[in-house]
Parts: C-alpha cells; sequence; structure tokens
C-alpha cells in the first residue's frame, strides 16, 4: 500500500525548520540544504512545496506573523479599549524566550524586503490589520473616557505601531531594551492616552 503523506503537515514542519535556523543561526545558514536537513527531509523535497529561498522566507514571516495573531486573539478576548491595545502589545513585543526569537526571525527577514516585492506586500497587509484592530481598540478607549489624547486614533496607530517594531530592534542590543524596559515604555505610552 502508499505511503500516504500529509502535505500540509510536511510543509509546516519546513517553515519550522527555516525559523528554528532564522532564530538560532541567522539568515544566511538558513540555506535550502540546512532547512531540508533540519527537517529532516531530503534536499529536494523542499522544492515540492516551495519553488526558492524566497518564498519559504516568506512563509516563515507569515507563520511568526499568524503565531503572534493566535496568541492576540486569545489575550484580547472579551477586552476592549485600553485593556485590549495592552493585551495586544504584550504579545507582539519580545518580552519572553519565543518572542525574542520571532524577533530574529522578523528582522531577518525584514532585510529581505528591500530586494523581495512580494515580502514587503505581506509586510505591508500585516502592518494594515494591526493598524486597524488599534484604532479599533482607541475608538472603543475613547468611548470608555479611557482615551482623551487629542492626537488622532490613526496617528496614534502609528507611534504605537513604531513604538513595537523598534523593539523587535533593541530587544537584540540587550539590556537596553530588556522585558521591563520594554514593559514600562508601554506603560508609559498607555497612561498618556488618558491625558487630553
Amino acid at each position: 500500500m502508499p505511503k500516504l503523506v500529509d502535505h500540509a503537515e510536511r510543509r509546516d514542519r519546513i517553515i519550522r525548520a527555516a525559523w528554528r535556523i532564522i532564530a538560532e543561526r541567522g539568515i544566511d545558514a538558513a540555506t535550502m540544504r540546512e532547512i531540508a536537513r533540519e527537517a529532516g527531509y531530503a534536499n529536494g523535497a523542499l522544492t515540492h512545496y516551495f519553488a526558492d529561498k524566497d518564498s519559504l522566507l516568506r512563509a516563515a514571516y507569515e507563520y511568526v506573523y499568524a503565531a503572534t495573531n493566535q496568541r492576540v486573539a486569545v489575550s484580547v478576548h472579551g477586552l476592549t479599549g485600553v485593556e485590549a491595545l495592552r493585551a495586544f502589545c504584550r504579545e507582539v513585543l519580545p518580552l519572553d524566550d519565543l518572542t525574542v526569537d520571532e524577533a530574529r526571525v522578523v528582522l531577518a527577514v525584514w532585510s529581505r524586503m528591500t530586494v523581495d516585492a512580494d515580502l514587503l506586500d505581506v509586510h505591508a497587509a500585516s502592518m494594515r490589520a494591526w493598524r486597524d484592530d488599534i484604532v479599533r481598540w482607541l475608538g472603543e478607549g475613547r468611548a470608555l473616557g479611557r482615551v482623551r489624547s487629542g492626537t488622532a486614533d490613526e496617528v496614534l496607530a502609528d507611534h504605537l505601531i513604531t513604538l513595537l517594531m523598534g523593539a523587535q530592534v533593541l530587544v537584540l542590543s540587550g539590556d537596553v531594551a530588556g522585558p521591563s524596559a520594554q514593559e514600562q515604555l508601554l506603560e508609559e505610552w498607555l497612561g498618556r492616552l488618558g491625558r487630553p
């Protein structure tokens, strides 16, 4: 009887292998051969799922974004306004080993965006979706009287995304942006929302 292959599971295994290599050893170490070895497959097996390294890197980036969004969905469930914003930010900020590894993957993939228009489109769509959520939560905060800032919600959303993306970069420099520093920065930013 022929062996049944779960193609979705195999594709996911390859993506997770790429993610681990990038997080642990950097993007240069993530060759197709090394990813295949890490996933436990022959080098040629990857071409059945990914045309080239760029398509695999896009999938690794999408994997990080999807994993973050799954955590966000759980964390913000039942929350609105500023509380939802805080929960969202705590899932995006690199505050623990997992999210620091995700930051390493994201930063490695960002460097490819200058030459990969498809990857840039994936990133832009991700940031638009987050921005829309942030604007919605800010609006809820205004309706509840918790957001009183005179700055437009769209501008506040851009500020917050900049803070979150900056933390992805700075966390790799060590104590400069460790978890306690990030949490303090977040709380100060959220606290300013209540000031007219």
